[in-house]
């Protein structure tokens, strides 16, 4: 395992949206993220529009258009509200662009310093999937809110003990999982983790195969998946169909207390897939004892899955927009590296019964 783009970690995921206000009105009140840093009109900024939401070690940027020529209002046209940028953090951003190029990325912006009064960042990015991009951001002397061109805003939100990104998840089309798998591996130098095929995630009517890519640090986590043949639909199909082609279908945010973090984003009105009660009544039997109270896990409807390194509880949201497309994932990790396979199951059937809801399974 190597790290030939010296990656340090996630700087950012960049959320292109309709109207960004109201989107970290939602974050800020809904999954607890307090504004950082703001650009826009009143920062000289006259074709989009940007506000910079953390918690913890999370950094979300919620960008709107302000001009129907920008590539952003074409980018929503086609997609909706989605994440265009999942941005690296690098030691180097000029020599991680031109490793990246020479090992097979097809480049997107080239190596340029960003500067403020508050000092200097050095920015490039590639292409990955669909429209989705890899910026490359390494730090010269900046001491400013967020990044160059930012001006600083404190708005708090109220924490809700979301930690970090644990994973994101792309989805692509039929056939080209291995494709963008192998770009990781050679590109980045990422190592096939975990493969899942159709026996592992699938039910009556639909399936999908996915491969987890990750660092050698296993800090950045990229899980591919391609839809299976089935009877039906799958929810990537519906994804790829919503979305208008590839792109990121979730993000997985690690949190310290998930069932403190649950209920609190439960009462802040944020929606979440519901897996049938039958699950919990088998769920003991399957796992064994937890150290956290069964009853409050059935109340929140957590998943829970076990492997030789530990157990994880995790549970999905429903789409965060009116398309059927981005959705999150809080996850607990108590030992386990896994990515819940004993729950694909009854998360499928509950995805499903979702999809049949919109007319799409």
């Amino acid at each position: 395992m190597e790290n030939p783009l010296k990656l340090k970690r996630v700087h950012h995921v960049e959320f292109l949206v309709g109207n960004a206000k109201q989107a970290a009105f939602y974050y800020r009140n809904g999954f607890g993220f307090s504004q950082v840093a703001y650009k826009g009109l009143e920062t000289g900024v006259r074709n989009q529009t940007s506000y910079a939401l953390t918690q913890n070690k999370t950094n979300f940027v919620l960008t709107s258009p302000l001009q129907p020529n920008d590539f952003a209002a074409e980018h929503l046209k086609k997609h909706g509200d989605g994440i265009r940028d999942i941005a690296l953090e690098v030691a180097d951003a000029d020599f991680a662009f031109t490793e990246a190029v020479r090992r097979g990325a097809k480049p997107c912006v080239e190596p340029h310093d960003m500067t403020d009064e508050h000092g200097t960042v050095r920015h490039a990015a590639i292409h990955t999937y669909g429209d989705t991009i890899h910026s490359l951001i390494s730090y010269k002397d900046y001491k400013g809110p967020f990044l160059p061109g930012f001006v600083a805003q404190d708005v708090k939100g109220k924490d809700t003990g979301i930690l970090r990104v644990d994973h994101m998840v792309g989805n692509v089309e039929l056939g080209k999982m291995n494709h963008w798998a192998d770009f990781y591996s050679s590109v980045f130098g990422f190592h096939r983790y975990i493969t899942f095929d159709d026996k592992d995630i699938s039910t009556e009517y639909s399936a999908l195969m996915s491969i987890v890519m990750s660092d050698d640090s296993y800090s950045v986590k990229f899980p591919i998946n391609e839809p299976a043949p089935a009877r039906r639909k799958s929810q990537i199909d519906e994804y790829l169909e919503a979305y208008g082609g590839p792109g990121v279908q979730h993000v997985a945010l690690q949190v310290k207390d998930v069932l403190y973090t649950v209920d609190r984003l439960q009462q802040n009105g944020v929606e979440f897939l519901r897996v049938p009660d039958s699950y919990y009544d088998l769920l003991t039997d399957r796992i064994g004892e937890l150290e956290e109270p069964m009853e409050e896990i059935r109340r929140l409807g957590i998943l829970v899955d076990k492997d030789q390194e530990g157990y994880l509880l995790q549970i999905f949201s429903k789409p965060v927009q009116d398309r059927p497309t981005v959705f999150f994932e809080i996850i607990q990790r108590k030992g386990s590296r896994g990515f819940g396979k004993g729950n694909f199951k009854a998360l499928f059937e509950a995805l499903e019964l979702e999809q049949a809801r919109r007319g799409n399974l």
